[in-house]
């Protein structure tokens, strides 16, 4: 697919971006080579191909939840700049 100036300008203005120069004509060749691959895609046959609806067959593969203590709270204040007993010290956020 050819990528026009008139084209290239749309594209540009729709994601707000200006190129100018050597710049320009380096993103318009990107473009063209971004077309020419997914041009490719259409040279393939997927006349038999079910459509994928997720990528994998897996079904919420998590780990088991197993409550552990990692940090205990005195190690988490231990580094804290301010403190306030059990709990970090931090500026006002609402007024």
């Amino acid at each position: 697919m050819d990528i026009s100036d008139e084209l290239f300008d749309h594209i540009s203005h729709l994601a707000r971006l200006s190129f100018e120069g050597d710049e320009r004509e380096a993103i318009k060749k990107d473009m063209k080579n971004i077309t020419d691959f997914m041009g490719q895609l259409s040279v393939i046959d997927t006349d038999n191909v079910e459509p994928l609806i997720f990528m994998s067959d897996e079904v919420n593969v998590l780990r088991e939840d197993a409550p552990a203590v990692t940090l205990t709270q005195e190690e988490a204040l231990k580094n804290a700049p301010k403190k306030d007993s059990d709990y970090f010290r931090i500026p006002k956020v609402l007024s």
